[in-house]
């Protein structure tokens, strides 16, 4: 059983980001520089954002961050959207999920510029990707992506299942498998909470990605000998022998289903530091469009 070791391979990726900001750096091009707009003080989304401002400060990127109170009005907040859409010197940026419930995510979502959205979220870029077009992959799938090209997993003609239907990663997913890619040309079917007979399913698929939500869903008995397996989830599970009084569980329940794996990606260290990663590149990508 080989770990997908996302902390390692995110490493990489950004050692060779670094690389290529000095360079633009040497022969007197913009630098690039992300911003980041928080709503609020939920904690996790306060880590997140934080680990995306270190990460820009280690590979050389300018970064902003724009705090605002969990109070802020839907339009107060699409102001702050169209200056940083219209400001030369951001290449792009982010809206940090989730809102407060008073601010429509998609209207949100919708107002950041194509051209700035280094998360892929916005109908333009998502249309382009499908489409195989040049544009923006989300994160999180294009990490996964990375993932199991550089650990050489075989994608072409492989069952693959990818649990979950979520715009952000399910849907992408198994769009960007099933097309013609180095980590791709695989055949994809993609479950949900309405999907019967799952485990039947999963007990033939030679890669399954378990992006639904749900601490520990798929187990051993869920998967056959030498699968891949790429746990997406991340969920914070009470747990009283922890000194912080809980621990962090993926979709998949690790012990059972390592067994039988030949690739695996742990939580946490797989997926999560990936999505920082790609966003990076991301950025990169708009700053040489831009310059």
């Amino acid at each position: 059983m080989t770990l997908l070791d996302g902390k390692k391979t995110a490493a990489a990726i950004k050692e060779e980001i670094a690389l290529s900001v000095t360079e633009l750096k040497k022969s007197g091009k913009k630098t690039p520089h992300l911003a980041a707009v928080l709503v609020g003080t939920n904690g996790a989304s306060m880590t997140y954002v934080g680990a995306k401002v270190k990460a820009c400060d280690l590979v050389g990127f300018e970064s902003t961050l724009i705090e605002l109170p969990d109070t802020t009005s839907e339009a107060a907040l699409l102001d702050v959207i169209e200056n940083l859409n219209t400001d030369p010197s951001i290449d792009g940026f982010i809206v940090q999920l989730p809102l407060p419930k008073h601010i429509d995510e998609d209207k949100v979502l919708m107002a950041v510029h194509p051209d700035k959205d280094v998360d892929g979220f916005h109908p333009t870029n998502v249309g382009k990707m499908a489409l195989e077009l040049p544009t923006f992959l989300p994160a999180t799938p294009y990490g996964i992506l990375e993932l199991l090209e550089r650990y050489q997993v075989e994608t072409s003609g492989k069952n693959v299942v990818v649990i979950g239907r979520s715009h952000i990663v399910g849907r992408p997913m198994s769009i960007l498998l099933s097309q013609k890619r180095a980590a791709g040309n695989a055949t994809v079917t993609l479950t949900h909470s309405r999907t019967k007979n799952l485990k039947e399913i999963t007990l033939k698929a030679d890669i399954v990605v378990a992006a639904l939500g749900i601490a520990e869903f798929l187990t051993g008995d869920m998967v056959k000998e030498g699968v891949t397996i790429i746990d997406v989830g991340i969920t914070r599970v009470e747990d009283a022998s922890k000194k912080k009084g809980f621990r962090l569980a993926g979709d998949v329940h690790f012990e059972s289903t390592s067994k039988k794996a030949a690739f695996i990606t742990p939580v946490p260290g797989g997926v999560g530091p990936m999505t920082i990663a790609m966003l990076l590149k991301n950025t990169l990508l708009a700053c040489d469009r831009n310059s």
